[in-house]
């Protein structure tokens, strides 16, 4: 049996705040996602959100980054934002085919951020959960789905996500619920309540908040994937580190 493996990271890798505080100051830009990569278990690509990526980049980052690396992946806006998620099937098939496979062993979780004013209909939702497939070019796929309204704390959607597999993204946000339930073989969690004022931009109750709610998915043999997204995002990859730190996670 392969034993539950947690991966801590960032979201992106190119941020001029960084730069010296994070990436050393004669590091060259062309060498921040391998230097990041070696910090950490894994990134979120967000522009990925906004618009199609060249084949190329995908093989680029591909090469750029360890063995047991992995880049989740958000998906696109136009996929997540037309009124009816149930016709969304085409823009995943679009999604799905520019090239994002290059990554093979080294792709996570796509995540798929919902709108805010979107509420929770099963039948949609539904629909929605079985266009997302299982596996493409022969590699497996897993999905994360970020609710971000409250009629989404709902028994029913649990029970929908774990129908597919389909984890539903912890979030530690200001603005919008955080949705706490087990729902797929991994977890995925985005925390975005940094604080500039820290230098590990969380205090160390909510790390060990965050490394039990870690711990509790390995307990339960689950992967998982922990993020520092937003907030204070200067301090993102030094509480980063601070996690690592508390789960005994260390990397080149």
């Amino acid at each position: 049996m392969t034993r539950p493996v947690t991966r801590i990271g960032i979201g992106g890798w190119t941020y001029p705040p960084w730069r010296g505080t994070f990436y050393p100051n004669d590091l060259p830009q062309r060498c921040e996602l391998e230097y990041a990569a070696r910090q950490f278990g894994a990134i979120e690509i967000n522009a990925t959100f906004y618009g199609r990526q060249k084949p190329t980049s995908w093989q680029a980052w591909a090469d750029a980054v360890p063995d047991d690396f992995q880049f989740a992946v958000k998906g696109s806006r136009y996929c997540v934002t037309r009124p009816k998620l149930a016709e969304a099937g085409e823009g995943i098939g679009n999604f799905l085919a520019q090239g994002l496979t290059a990554l093979d062993s080294k792709l996570g979780p796509i995540l798929w951020m919902l709108a805010a004013h979107r509420q929770f209909d099963r039948e949609d939702i539904g629909a929605f959960l079985d266009l997302l497939p299982a596996k493409r070019d022969d590699v497996p796929l897993r999905h994360v789905i970020e609710p971000r309204h409250e009629s989404f704390r709902d028994e029913k959607f649990f029970a929908l996500c774990r129908d597919h597999d389909v984890a539903i993204a912890f979030g530690d946000d200001d603005e919008f619920p955080t949705v706490d339930a087990d729902t797929a073989s991994f977890g995925y969690a985005r925390l975005q309540r940094m604080s500039e004022d820290n230098a590990t931009g969380y205090d160390g109750e909510a790390l060990d908040g965050f490394a039990k709610q870690a711990r509790k998915w390995t307990a339960g043999g689950r992967d998982s994937y922990i993020f520092m997204i937003n907030g204070a995002k200067v301090r993102a990859p030094q509480a980063a580190l601070a996690l690592q730190q508390r789960l005994g996670i260390a990397h080149d």
